[in-house]
């Protein structure tokens, strides 16, 4: 059974892996735009989530840019994630060695429209695929990053098996350093050493 928790402004609603949270924001708009709270720790404590975030970061990406999937090796990192502009498909692969939902993937559609959030803990590769002609990404971090302590797995690895909602039409955009990411094979390989 899926727990939904609302504390204050938000709604949290615990995904079929353990840990990975959608947070639903409640916004009040009126003919001038809106407000919304994006954040409490307060009501993020109560809805399961329970990271002290010290980094905040933000990108901007063009249609069919896919970001990920990406980790940090020794020094893991929670995300929430959300879009302020555009609509995304956000991933997070299940990578925690005893975890029963191992290789296992959660997505969701993240939009301005929508301001929806999505939580990551440690443990987890993530992405994100760019839906709309353009798409602002933010998101707070649990810990820095550490460029030498990057990792990755292959965006398209067919074990994992990833229904990503492509583009017709539009090429997916990968970094030099996205294009070669092992496959999840690899990776437990890698990590059973």
């Amino acid at each position: 059974m899926v727990e939904t928790v609302t504390s204050g402004n938000f709604t949290f609603k615990q995904t079929s892996i353990d840990g990975v949270i959608i947070v639903d924001v409640k916004s009040y708009g009126d003919e001038r735009g809106y407000f919304m709270e994006t954040y409490k720790q307060e009501d993020f404590e109560k809805g399961g989530i329970k990271a002290t975030f010290i980094q905040d970061n933000q990108s901007a990406s063009s249609q069919g840019v896919l970001r990920g999937l990406h980790f940090q090796i020794d020094h893991p990192q929670s995300k929430l994630v959300r879009v302020v502009e555009g609509e995304v498909f956000d991933v997070a692969v299940d990578l925690r060695p005893s975890s029963p939902t191992l290789g296992k993937w959660e997505g969701v559609v993240l939009s301005a429209q929508n301001k929806r959030q999505f939580f990551i803990p440690r443990g987890f590769a993530h992405g994100f695929y760019v839906m709309s002609e353009h798409a602002t990404f933010c998101y707070k971090c649990d810990d820095v990053y550490h460029p030498g302590d990057e990792g990755g797995l292959a965006w398209d690895d067919p074990e994992i098996g990833i229904t990503w909602p492509l583009v017709e039409g539009a090429p997916v955009l990968l970094s030099d350093k996205d294009k070669v990411h092992p496959s999840f094979n690899e990776l437990r390989k890698t990590f059973s050493h």
